[in-house]
């Protein structure tokens, strides 16, 4: 089996079937919830939002910075050239480069996370479409055979609910 989920009309009864899905040993992690909306008003649409985004986003800018100065320092100590007693490597005309980097490092960090984070370019194993048309589904992905009873038991107790095998 590859999934059993529950489809719900409101927030309220998508909550207590992920109530319903703890209370029967099932842990967070193991709870896919699926809306066309956010649900922050409930306590399983707060669930995920520990993100280390803005940590991968630092590296990159400093990544970023970095590389703008090696590149700013190579490039002009490499070429030695009569400045008129003025250092080689000057800050204020490297500035503009290394700005632009740190800012393309921090950019492209905080993009690449954000496609891997949310899970972008894989196919859902467990989706309906009744989602988009504004059901919230609740459902457990592979669970054990011993288990589905259970499981299904959980999610039909709430009235009003589909619950489907995949």
């Amino acid at each position: 089996m590859k999934a059993i989920y529950g489809l719900y009309a409101s927030g309220r009864s998508a909550q207590q079937a992920v109530n319903r899905l703890k209370a029967a040993g099932v842990s967070e992690r193991d709870i896919v919830v699926m809306s066309a909306q956010p649900m922050e008003d409930f306590e399983f649409g707060r669930s995920d939002n520990k993100t280390w985004m803005w940590w991968i986003a630092c590296a990159g800018g400093l990544i970023g910075m970095a590389s703008a100065v090696g590149l700013a320092w190579v490039t002009e100590i490499s070429w030695p050239i009569n400045v008129g007693g003025l250092p080689t490597f000057a800050w204020w005309p490297n500035l503009i480069i290394i700005f632009e980097l740190t800012m393309l490092g921090a950019i492209l960090a905080t993009v690449i996370t954000l496609v891997v984070g949310a899970g972008l370019g894989r196919r859902p194993s467990v989706y309906d479409p009744a989602v988009t048309d504004g059901r919230i589904l609740v459902g457990v992905e592979h669970p054990s055979d011993a288990r589905v009873g259970e499981l299904e038991a959980a999610l039909n107790a709430i009235p009003g609910a589909q619950v489907k095998t995949i």
